[in-house]
């Protein structure tokens, strides 16, 4: 393996942004006239973002405003997974999660594509959550990560450790 240039694919989300965001959409949904006497909160909830309001509606607004500040704040949205709102008693819940890491089924996607459209001699490696690419030219490796910047797959990739 020595003299073979490498890069990792990882997919991760700085966590003082979601931070900042969640802050943001706080102030935001406490300030706004039209969430006023609808119960209208969103909160963290160990790993989950908890967003509640009195109808389903009102809910996915409360999402929309947290979703805008995370796009503006540079967090992808494919790293944020959250269903439909549930109804608890007399309000509606919605919980979101931020996913980190790519998974075995996204790894297993991308190892095919860089194996059946990748140049010849690049390799794709699963280590745990990410995933290794090497190859013996760097032109080779710069085209696999376009390749893999284009393709489309529930996860936001970033590329480390490239060498």
């Amino acid at each position: 393996m020595a003299g073979d240039s490498s890069f990792d694919v990882v997919s991760k989300v700085d966590p003082q942004e979601v931070e900042n965001a969640l802050n943001q959409a706080y102030k935001e949904i406490d300030q706004r006239y039209d969430f006023k006497g609808v119960g209208a909160s969103i909160e963290k909830s160990g790993e989950a973002i908890l967003m509640k309001a009195n109808s389903p509606e009102r809910v996915k607004a409360v999402m929309d405003v947290f979703i805008a500040k995370l796009a503006k704040r540079g967090v992808s949205l494919k790293s944020l997974e959250y269903g439909e709102p549930q109804p608890s008693g007399k309000e509606y819940r919605l919980t979101a999660t931020i996913k980190e890491g790519i998974s075995q089924e996204i790894a297993k996607k991308l190892t095919k594509l860089v194996r059946d459209e990748g140049p010849k001699g690049v390799k794709a490696l699963i280590q745990g959550d990410e995933l290794r690419i090497t190859s013996k030219s760097r032109d080779d490796l710069q085209e696999t990560m376009a390749l893999l910047k284009g393709a489309d797959v529930e996860a936001d990739l970033q590329f480390t450790n490239y060498r």
